[in-house]
């Protein structure tokens, strides 16, 4: 099956790599190229990986489009990085509170 994107670059869906291995379709999310479409090797970051890379979309031309995805990107970061942090201080807590529960249920003899 061939695709044709915007920019008139046709990918075949089996294209293969330098290595003969079907490419993975991955996203650019870095700040020159925000949620640009490409295809590399499917064992990228592996040692046996190969250096196959090629754009599926066009290169981003409009400097607002590249200014409002780095900002969204930048705030959906920032947002996992609080995410973990809360997760950290339940996980931390949650034995804390239980210990405290324990102790006033023993000292009302509601325990044993």
């Amino acid at each position: 099956m061939v695709m044709e994107n915007d920019g008139g670059t046709q990918i075949n869906e089996q294209t293969m790599c330098l290595c003969s291995r079907i490419s993975a379709m991955r996203t650019s999310w870095t700040e020159n190229n925000p949620g640009r479409r490409f295809l590399g090797c499917s064992y990228y970051g592996r040692p046996d990986a190969c250096e196959y890379f090629k754009w599926v979309d066009p290169p981003l031309l409009n400097p607002r489009y590249k200014s409002v995805m780095n900002g969204l990107l930048q705030n959906a970061n920032r947002e996992v990085v609080l995410e973990k942090k809360w997760q950290r201080r339940v996980f931390y807590h949650r034995p804390v509170l239980g210990i405290l529960v324990l102790a006033v249920l023993v000292q009302y003899g509601l325990w044993w």
